[in-house]
């Protein structure tokens, strides 16, 4: 269920915020992607994750709702990542998003005991992708579920981002910055050296 279109400047701010998170020495799982110059503080995590602004019931919600959009299908997902323990923290650091995050939170319990008669985490994981597709999925979009729909826009893209800007995310795009080498690796263009055969850059 992961989305696509998060604005860059948003990207920006929340790549710096995110950075800044890798200070936080309370994180369980999580841990910032860029983080390996400073790996022997990143060796030092917390014994057990203790929720920065949500309520245990509200991150319990959240965990489940991450792993649903990047879920462990072989490879690790969100919840590998911790990515729960980086939404919270960012959520807690920026009152801007607390509204919106606890009121959707509320909303999605509400919205599921109207459709079946128990709160999200009550439902089976099959009930609780297809409550979510409608939200999710623009052609199956359906009137009335419009605060939903921002909401779970929302805390998919805190989950994309969470995702990708920890260690686990980031080395599931096999991303050469996170190789090391004894000396640096030669170009492989060796019969073009000047890169003529490149396509010029895009003005």
């Amino acid at each position: 269920m992961a989305g696509q279109g998060i604005e860059r400047r948003e990207v920006l701010r929340i790549m710096s915020m995110a950075a800044a998170a890798a200070a936080f020495p309370g994180f369980h799982t999580w841990a910032f992607a860029c983080g390996q110059a400073g790996a022997a503080n990143a060796e030092i995590t917390s014994a057990s994750y203790r929720p920065l602004f949500f309520s245990p019931a509200e991150y319990a919600l959240v965990d489940q709702l991450i792993d649903l959009i990047i879920p462990n299908d072989g490879t690790p997902g969100a919840r590998d990542a911790g990515v729960a323990e980086f939404i919270d923290f960012m959520v807690a650091s920026d009152p801007t998003i607390q509204y919106a995050f606890r009121t959707g939170l509320t909303w999605l319990n509400a919205h599921s005991e109207r459709a079946s008669g128990k709160k999200f985490l009550e439902l089976t994981p099959d009930g609780q992708t297809d409550l979510l597709k409608p939200l999710a999925y623009k052609d199956k979009f359906r009137a009335g579920e419009e605060d939903g729909r921002v909401f779970f826009q929302l805390v998919r893209e805190y989950t994309v981002m969470g995702f990708y800007t920890s260690a686990v995310g980031y080395r599931a795009l096999d991303n050469p910055a996170l190789k090391f080498y004894a000396d640096s690796p030669e170009c492989p263009h060796q019969d073009d050296p000047e890169h003529r055969h490149l396509p010029p850059p895009r003005v």
